[in-house]
């Protein structure tokens, strides 16, 4: 599903809440979650990747269904602890975590994904009983996706090399406190091939069962990341989930040495589907061949076309292409003082100033990743709607 919305519904939330603004479903974000909890195995855990939209009530949604959290900075950490949750239904992981974010996970009873040995010694220092960490790797296999999203298998600020595990848990042992309990791979990123999913996934296992057998380490817990990918255009398959829960299942029999619980961390694939952004053209322009249309929104609320190149998949509300007569070429730009403020291009029915663009898959990675701040326009709106 790449529009969350029928035109009739982007017409009414325009009414009530004018333009620029975004929307999110919950019927959409429910299904997505319950369609995903069905497809895999009750001893996979999802923790919903806070990072890819922190929107107070899609959190409520996905707590009220069962969900686990997944945080990486104390500001999620404070989004999360605001639901009230039990303790053992969060995660904090990130790079550069402070004392104060970890003391702050500690007092919530949050497990914290170890990025390095200072992440164990200063957990150590302000531990005062046992505690159980994750600590992240990253592998020497070749990882999904490139550099730019989730680092390669190249040099990356995350985790700890899988060639120097051995030296950190000969340093680790000698802490009072901290005890690993559980290994954490990101390996992967907007993938919908269950196929190449389920190869990242058992690469990771294996990973797992060789640092089991050379080092002792008992998991209870293994972090397979995020990834679960999302179609941005029409041609782009969706993620098979059928197909992607038997290779889980797949891999567990395999790995029957393995007796705790795997941990999946979707964001993009649990947010991106219910969300819409909502944006008109305020005029046209030709520059030299190229077509462009100039909105009220930019990369201050969509930076991810200029990130990736890849746009969001975009329709004009009430305008049938057919009916228009065909598709035209344009560049949408935003209203901000850069050449950077892109959106894409893309082929649409012939654009008039005043026209509702709709922007689809616009639940993740939307307003929360622009560069809000920029040029001090307004934020626009961001409604949730429940049924």
């Amino acid at each position: 599903m790449l529009f969350a919305f029928d035109d009739a519904q982007c017409r009414s939330l325009v009414e009530a809440h004018g333009t620029p603004c975004f929307a999110y479903s919950g019927v959409v974000a429910k299904a997505g979650f319950r369609a995903l909890r069905a497809a895999i195995p009750d001893r996979v855990r999802i923790a919903y990747a806070v990072k890819a939209n922190p929107h107070a009530d899609l959190l409520k949604c996905f707590a009220s269904l069962g969900a686990s959290f997944d945080c990486a900075s104390i500001g999620e950490l404070e989004r999360v602890e605001a639901l009230g949750l039990p303790a053992g239904r969060t995660f904090f992981a990130g790079p550069g975590k402070r004392v104060a974010e970890l003391r702050k996970a500690l007092e919530m009873g949050v497990r914290v994904q170890a990025e390095g040995f200072e992440d164990l010694a200063r957990i150590d220092a302000l531990a005062t009983r046992e505690t159980a960490v994750n600590l992240r790797v990253h592998p020497a296999f070749d990882i999904d996706e490139g550099n730019r999203i989730i680092g390669g298998s190249g040099p990356s600020a995350f985790g700890v090399d899988e060639e120097d595990v051995p030296a950190l848990l000969e340093k680790a042992a000698r802490l009072a406190h901290v005890r690993i309990k559980g290994l954490h791979v990101f390996a992967a990123s907007n993938q919908r091939d269950a196929a190449k999913l389920k190869a990242i996934h058992g690469a990771v296992l294996d990973l797992a069962k060789r640092l089991h057998e050379a080092h002792g380490l008992a998991f209870e817990q293994i972090d397979l990341g995020g990834g679960l990918g999302v179609s941005y255009a029409p041609e782009e398959a969706p993620l098979d989930l059928a197909v992607f829960g038997q290779g889980v299942s797949d891999l567990l029999a395999r790995h029957a040495w393995f007796k705790g619980e795997l941990i999946l961390e979707p964001g993009r694939f649990l947010a991106g589907p219910c969300g819409v952004y909502l944006a008109r053209v305020v005029r046209l322009k030709e520059s030299r061949g190229t077509r462009f249309a100039i909105l009220e929104g930019g990369i201050n609320h969509l930076i991810r076309p200029l990130l990736t190149g890849q746009p969001f998949p975009v329709k004009v509300v009430g305008k049938d292409a057919v009916k228009a007569g065909g598709t035209v070429p344009y560049t949408l730009a935003g209203p901000l003082c850069t050449s950077l403020d892109r959106l894409g291009e893309v082929r649409l029915p012939e654009l008039a100033a005043g026209d509702l663009l709709a922007f689809g898959t616009a639940g993740a990675y939307g307003l929360n990743e622009g560069m809000t701040h920029f040029l001090s326009h307004p934020v626009p709106p961001e409604v949730w709607v429940a049924g």
